[in-house]
């Protein structure tokens, strides 16, 4: 396994500037039904500035339900039908119509199964969680929109960064909510993070991320399955500069290493490095170096409870309108720089094979 800091040093100066993504966002439209949710997220991004109650008014039944399905029955599938099954706050806003696989499952933990042609044409669903496999996300995003119906969808929405903005301008279109899910920003350990980063001067940073193999073909280049890393850096430091990319790939042995160098707006130096291959442990090595001081790894700072929940918390608190103008553009523009990024990152490893 390569070093961190001597892959920090292989970067380059050739920095790749990125066109400014303002002209491209639009106003996300507030959709307002007479119904209250307030919830309070430990450890929630920083669009979430204003602050939020502790608790959700239960105290009534919700004035209105959107019924929903979830595509793909996988391991993020199968948390959200156990999240929209028991009772939860957001839940109670929601009603569980079935689930879309295109395995024949019948029905699981009594939830039935529907085609996928009867959950977009049903006036009963108004919701779809998409929870399958990367490649298919926009293909999915796109019919239910047209359709006429809210998403949800795990990360990344798609593998193109013009073909999520012709999704969010649809979405627009339509009146519905576009949600991107990003749970890695309501971890206990970005919420330690952000507490340590604040208010620092940073002089240089990286961060390496290993797992077993992941298909690219279901899951996309290592920049968009790996997007969530990325989401951190973005979140933790502003938006970045690409100086350089490369990818060593040893296919027969199912291995990859991608490094990424990076760059802040005040010229400081981040390495963000992807090693997948068999016997790799899922992990994440840290090295932050500021002005007044180190932080090197993360220490153990508990564990990460219910994260798709709040993730189902902030989706209904958008159906409900309850998310200003100001928070919402500027999620999209978090999330469609990183995507852009990944994508130039894809572009600049292809040109140098």
């Amino acid at each position: 396994m390569l070093s961190v800091q001597n892959s920090l040093l292989s970067c380059s100066s050739n920095i790749i500037n990125l066109s400014p993504l303002e002209s491209q966002l639009g106003e996300k439209k507030k959709y307002v039904f007479p119904s209250t949710l307030l919830v309070s997220i430990k450890g929630a991004p920083g669009w979430l500035s204003q602050p939020l109650k502790e608790e959700i008014k239960m105290n009534a039944e919700p004035e209105r339900k959107f019924g929903v399905v979830v595509v793909g029955v996988g391991r993020a599938g199968s948390v959200r039908i156990r999240d929209l099954r028991n009772p939860h706050a957001s839940s109670a806003f929601l009603n569980l119509i079935g689930f879309v696989s295109r395995r024949e499952l019948g029905n699981t933990d009594e939830v039935q199964q529907i085609s996928l042609e009867d959950a977009l044409s049903s006036q009963e669903v108004e919701v779809a969680y998409i929870c399958s496999e990367s490649s298919s996300h926009a293909d999915y995003i796109r019919q239910f929109l047209n359709a006429g119906k809210h998403v949800l969808v795990e990360y990344p929405m798609t593998l193109s960064w013009a073909e999520a903005q012709d999704l969010w301008t649809l979405a627009e279109q339509k009146g519905k909510v576009l949600h991107e899910e990003h749970v890695e920003l309501l971890m206990e350990e970005f919420a330690f993070l952000k507490k340590e980063v604040v208010g620092k001067d940073l002089l240089k940073g990286s961060l390496l991320f290993t797992a077993g193999p992941l298909e690219e073909e279901r899951f996309g280049f290592p920049a968009f399955s790996g997007i969530s890393r990325l989401t951190w850096l973005v979140s933790l430091f502003g938006e970045l500069s690409l100086v350089s990319a490369t990818l060593e790939e040893q296919k027969e042995d199912q291995y990859m290493k991608m490094t990424v160098c990076l760059e802040t707006e005040n010229k400081r130096p981040l390495t963000w490095i992807e090693e997948k291959g068999p016997g790799l442990k899922r992990n994440r090595h840290l090295s932050f170096h500021f002005k007044s001081g180190s932080l090197e790894n993360m220490p153990n700072v508990g564990v990460n409870k219910n994260i798709f929940l709040k993730d189902q918390n902030i989706f209904v608190q958008k159906l409900l309108g309850q998310f200003s103008e100001k928070e919402l553009a500027a999620e999209k523009k978090r999330i469609l720089h990183c995507l852009w990024l990944a994508e130039e990152i894809q572009k600049y490893c292809y040109s140098k094979k």
